[in-house]
């Protein structure tokens, strides 16, 4: 069955930086274009980045270009996504998901950017 798991969220200070990774099982995921998401409380999931199976080209929301880099491994079936210059309205719950698997989604990652 299908299986994403995040990870590597947590508490991290304004200006700092982390690494989000996804880790897909169930499906063929070397063919799969994959898109991470974030969901603050109180407000609706947004797209943050997406990136095709075969890693060229990438997007990015408006408010993470520049901050935000999205990488897959297809070896290892993960996708990750390099956070930078994290400010405060970065807080939110991270999700990976497969453009082509849109209902599946993994338990997300907690991100909270504080001082």
């Amino acid at each position: 069955q299908v299986q994403l798991v995040e990870s590597g969220g947590g508490l991290v200070q304004p200006g700092g930086s982390l690494r989000l990774s996804c880790a897909a099982s169930g499906f063929t995921f070397s063919r799969s274009a994959m898109r991470w998401y974030r969901q603050a409380p109180g407000k609706e999931r947004e797209l943050v980045a997406f990136i095709t199976s075969s890693s060229v080209p990438t997007n990015y929301a408006d408010f993470v270009k520049g901050r935000f880099t999205i990488s897959r491994d297809n070896a290892r079936s993960t996708v990750y996504l390099q956070m930078n210059s994290l400010k405060p309205e970065d807080t939110a719950v991270y999700y990976c998901n497969a453009v082509n698997l849109a209902g599946y989604w993994g338990q997300g990652t907690q991100v909270t950017v504080s001082s």
